[in-house]
């Protein structure tokens, strides 16, 4: 994992994206990253998508560094993994 990209453990369901939600730290700088609950189900399975996500963290993590490298941020400054 590139150190500079660090992800703390501060994951949360948001209702209101119906999204996984998570902090990565770039140099610094927080920025946000989300997944839908209806991509982790259907890329992971089963019936929960913070479980989905906690199951499959460190490759979800690999993934959002990716994008943050390639800067794929939204208008909003978001990264979403899909």
């Amino acid at each position: 994992m590139n150190q500079a990209i660090q992800f703390p453990d501060r994951e949360e369901w948001d209702e209101e994206n119906q999204a996984v939600c998570f902090p990565a730290l770039v140099h610094g700088m927080q920025l946000n990253c989300a997944i839908s609950g209806e991509t982790l189900l259907r890329r992971f399975g089963g019936k929960d998508p913070l479980e989905a996500f906690n199951a499959n963290r460190w490759d979800l993590e690999e993934e959002a560094s990716d994008l943050l490298r390639d800067q794929q941020e939204d208008n909003h400054g978001w990264v979403w993994l899909s």
